[in-house]
């Protein structure tokens, strides 16, 4: 197997038509590193995430299936929609909504108890 691979790669080397081969592949842009957050930036980004996997748990832990599937999708969509937010004031700003939103909406599903053999 070794032997096949250094032989492969000597003829890539020294063949044209797999030059061509290579440069039809497109550069991927998702293979490149972004730049460093900044530490406010970094903070921000674990008290996101921070929520949005303590919304997921809750809502495993207390809905059923039909309920739940919706409920993710939504949150999931509301993540997702300010996902490209950049400004941290604005960052602060949703997460401080979204915390404000989920009380609210967590004290109605943990009245409905554990999930368990109800779907």
């Amino acid at each position: 197997m070794r032997l096949n691979f250094v032989r492969f790669a000597s003829t890539a080397a020294t063949n044209p038509s797999s030059k061509a081969i290579r440069s039809s592949t497109p550069s991927s842009s998702r293979f490149r590193k972004s730049p460093p957050l900044s530490l406010d930036h970094f903070i921000q980004r674990q008290r996101v995430l921070s929520l949005y996997r303590d919304i997921l748990r809750s809502l495993y832990r207390h809905m059923s299936q039909p309920q739940r599937g919706e409920s993710i999708a939504y949150a999931k969509g509301e993540f997702t929609r300010n996902k490209d937010v950049r400004e941290i004031e604005r960052i602060r700003y949703l997460i401080s909504t979204g915390k404000a939103e989920w009380d609210g909406v967590r004290r109605g599903v943990e009245e409905m108890g554990p999930a368990r053999g109800r779907g």
